[in-house]
């Protein structure tokens, strides 16, 4: 049974309580969190002890799930990897690049598990493309939101954008050549809206918009490369691939016709599924997986801090020196 601690019960604490209690072979042994409200609401909810000292907690547990406000994550992370525990961290990964790199050290002498909480790894959208060949040559994303203060300590580059950063970052297997942004500070202190444009040295291009000011939700990644189009929508949970028909297609699979200078050709459209719905159960469990079967984890503190680099690097191009 693996034994949990989880730090920080806010609004996405619980709903990681939630999850790992649908979860077979794991045991959340209690909490921590300042707040008195909300440990109160949680150890009536969910019958959890609360824990008042950070190194109890962590002593107690086989791994700690850090759920807390981003500035304190470098805190309880290296708390817990300087006593061999496995480590699950939301995102992003730390406050600045300094911690994050001290991190990845820890993890490496502590030879622990770490997994960094990028969720839309395990969307269904994207999981369903598991057994797709992508090859990127051209990327757009838009993840916009709705205003809420909660998570606006943060610019909207390491609030929203970074779950972009890190998914391009695992389809486009090349080096980033260049990156230009802009951004603007609109109801926070830090930028709310942003564009930016990445180009990696095997020419695929990558631009991404992200804004935590708008009228509508919008969630959606879409992917142009040689011989496909793939659009995934993140919010919808839904992704399609629409190419050319290959002779190991399906017949059911649904097709048109087209003119082009070298005749007709036969497009099909295919919508994949995946099996999983929840995608943070999935994410969950994978660190599971990862810790009781000795496997890599999805998304590692190496690819947490590539994905807070290059969010790093956007912030500077943006001319803020301001980070958090």
């Amino acid at each position: 049974m693996l034994k949990i601690g989880i730090f920080g019960v806010g609004h996405l604490g619980k709903f990681h309580i939630k999850n790992w209690k649908q979860i077979d072979n794991v045991e959340v042994i209690g909490f921590l969190d300042p707040d008195d409200k909300a440990a109160v609401e949680v150890s009536t909810q969910f019958g959890l002890k609360r824990y008042t000292d950070m190194n109890e907690l962590i002593q107690d547990a086989d791994a700690v799930d850090v759920v807390t406000p981003t500035q304190f994550h470098f805190q309880v992370c290296e708390a817990a990897l300087r006593k061999s525990k496995h480590v699950f961290v939301e995102k992003p990964l730390a406050n600045n690049m300094q911690e994050a790199a001290a991190l990845l050290k820890l993890t490496k002498e502590a030879k622990v598990k770490f997994q960094v909480g990028h969720v839309e790894r395990f969307n269904p959208a994207y999981t369903a493309l598991n057994k797709s060949t992508i090859n990127p040559m051209f990327i757009e994303v838009h993840r916009l939101a709705q205003f809420n203060p909660r998570g606006t300590e943060v610019s909207v580059i390491l609030d929203l954008m970074i779950h972009d950063i890190d998914v391009i970052l695992s389809l486009v297997k090349s080096d980033i050549k260049q990156i230009a942004a802009s951004g603007v500070a609109v109801m926070t202190d830090t930028p709310d809206i942003a564009n930016v444009r990445i180009e990696f040295h095997n020419g695929c291009v990558a631009n991404l918009t992200s804004s935590r000011i708008s009228m509508k939700k919008m969630r959606k990644m879409r992917v142009f490369q040689k011989d496909a189009y793939i659009g995934i929508d993140f919010l919808e949970k839904k992704s399609e691939i629409i190419r050319l028909k290959q002779d190991s297609d399906r017949a059911e699979l649904f097709s048109f016709e087209i003119d082009t200078p070298k005749g007709s050709r036969t497009i099909v459209v295919e919508n994949p599924s995946s099996e999983s719905e929840n995608a943070l159960h999935a994410e969950l469990t994978s660190f599971r997986d990862a810790i009781q079967q000795d496997q890599h984890p999805v998304v590692s503190e190496l690819d947490g801090y590539h994905a807070l680099e290059v969010a790093h690097l956007i912030l500077e191009k943006m001319g803020s020196q301001k980070l958090n």
